[in-house]
């Protein structure tokens, strides 16, 4: 709250690139709905990753620590006026870095920073987008509440197709519950696709307890193994790595502090695959018909997707395509090359 409600004017002040890091280009579509983004949302964003899936026609989408709505309302343009987005964001009269996390960092006391709060922003420009889209009706909705406790705000079991996260997790000390409330209110066959901070080894509680580390995304970050067996023992399917890019620090003093720890910002797809769509390895065909990827679909760092091509996936691939948004997308066979997908982002 003190750090990025007082110290922080602008995205420049930044001692590090940890929650300002774009891993790719945006794409068309997605930069001329940027264009129609309120300029205020816009200058309040702080995010290290970009959150826009593939498929997104029709969809119900939930965003963990919305902030100012700037990619909720990005989303509101590509999910189309059927679709819907809800933006959840703990911020009242305070400022966050990824804006939506826990109150405070653990040992870290709290502090008061009267403000006006990020949902309070978010909902001031409804009205203005909606016209801007040309909508009837809104189709976005913010709420304030916790992103651990989301029934505590209302929202369902498996009432969203994709929850999106962007670089907020790491200000939670409860990933666990994250992702525990992720998993309950996707629905079967949906997805939890979200950027954040990870480290390369767990960290040492000085970095920890560093107020400016915490500010900078970075004392929060998760040990980037410890990802995989959390998604486990929640139920996703193994982490899909989307990107990652090297978080640099440029900072002497706060180089001194982290020592050999090392961080990137990365992107992961996580899925919640039924059991009754687990059905061994398979071989699959891309049909082409995602707007703005029809001629090839980039699902993760190990899987490229091109048209007409037929490409062998190993049981989890191919039990994600099965039971998601992306079935129709496919032509799935049984059968393929039982090979196991690399994991890891470091």
């Amino acid at each position: 709250q003190d750090y990025y409600g007082k110290r922080l004017q602008k995205s420049e002040d930044l001692r590090t690139n940890a929650c300002i890091t774009l891993a790719t280009p945006l794409p068309k579509a997605v930069r001329n709905a940027l264009e129609r983004v309120h300029e205020e949302v816009v200058a309040r964003y702080y995010g290290c990753g970009l959150v826009i899936p593939e498929c997104l026609a029709s969809c119900r989408i939930l965003d963990l620590g919305s902030g100012s709505g700037r990619d909720c309302y990005l989303l509101s343009q590509l999910v189309g006026e059927r679709g819907h987005v809800t933006g959840i964001d703990m911020t009242e009269g305070q400022v966050w870095c990824g804006a939506g996390a826990s109150p405070h960092p653990p040992r870290i006391p709290p502090l008061s920073f009267p403000s006006s709060s990020q949902v309070e922003l978010a909902k001031k420009h409804i009205a203005y987008h909606m016209d801007k889209f040309g909508y009837q009706k809104p189709n976005v909705e913010f709420l304030q509440g916790y992103m651990e406790k989301l029934g505590d705000a209302g929202l369902a079991d498996e009432s969203y197709d994709i929850v999106i996260s962007n670089c907020v997790i790491n200000l939670a000390p409860d990933k666990r519950a994250v992702l525990r409330e992720a998993y309950r209110v996707l629905k079967p066959g949906g997805e939890m696709y979200f950027s954040d901070v990870y480290a390369n080894q767990r960290l040492s509680e000085t970095i920890q307890e560093h107020r400016v580390l915490w500010g900078e995304c970075l004392a929060g970050a998760l040990y980037w193994r410890d990802l995989y067996s959390i998604a486990e023992e929640v139920g996703f399917s193994p982490p899909c790595l989307v990107t990652a890019s090297p978080i640099t620090i440029g900072d002497k003093e706060l180089e001194a502090i982290i020592g050999d720890s090392r961080f990137v910002s990365a992107t992961y797809r996580l899925f919640k695959v039924p059991g009754s769509s687990r059905a061994g390895p398979g071989q699959v065909i891309y049909n082409g018909g995602i707007v703005g990827h029809e001629r090839e679909l980039v699902f993760d760092a190990n899987f490229t997707f091109k048209e007409g091509e037929a490409v062998d996936v190993d049981a989890e691939m191919a039990a994600i395509l099965r039971s998601s948004r992306f079935a129709d997308e496919f032509l799935i066979r049984a059968g393929g090359a039982n090979t196991a997908t690399p994991q890891g982002c470091c």
